[in-house]
């Protein structure tokens, strides 16, 4: 999240999602990316300050951008009786759109926190740039109105999201 678009306002919602679902009873499962330039319990590996899992709390070590590739994500949905899950966090263009697409092929409705993921921008190399703030926004459309048979797939703002029931389309 160091280099991430309007980190601190990002992480700040995911915190308060976390305190939602928590105060809901709401399950909150915590995904840790880990690579060669992120190795696991380095510095650059570690959650933000504010991101803190409590006891008990299902944590997933992954090396590839879906949650679900090679970890025991859906084991642990399962034993949940998981059937919506509310994604945000970090890498929206890899990490939480590849998730997204894992969890809506696997059968789960879907609901992405809108305004609680981020990525950086990129730049082509050719004096061309891809903003992050468009990237975020172009998920946000796409799952707003992704349809899948049989499954729901939508956004919602951290405050609107509604951790009992279905979710929101907004």
């Amino acid at each position: 999240m160091a280099e991430a678009w309007e980190a601190s306002r990002v992480v700040g919602n995911v915190a308060r999602a976390v305190e939602r679902a928590r105060e809901a009873g709401v399950p909150v499962i915590w995904v840790q990316h880990e690579a060669d330039d992120f190795p696991r319990n380095s510095p650059s590996w570690q959650l933000a300050p504010e991101l803190v899992p409590a006891d008990g709390e299902i944590r997933v070590h992954k090396r590839f951008p879906s949650s679900f590739e090679e970890t025991d994500l859906e084991g642990s949905l399962g034993r949940l009786g998981a059937t919506h899950i509310v994604l945000a966090g970090a890498q929206t263009n890899w990490c939480i759109r590849a998730t997204a697409y894992a969890a809506l092929d696997r059968g789960y409705d879907l609901t992405l926190l809108k305004d609680a993921h981020s990525t950086k921008s990129i730049d082509l190399g050719n004096g061309s740039r891809v903003e992050a703030s468009g990237i975020v926004a172009d998920l946000n459309v796409t799952m707003k109105w992704l349809s899948y048979p049989g499954r729901k797939s939508g956004t919602a703002d951290t405050e609107e999201v509604d951790f009992e029931g279905s979710g929101d389309r907004s």
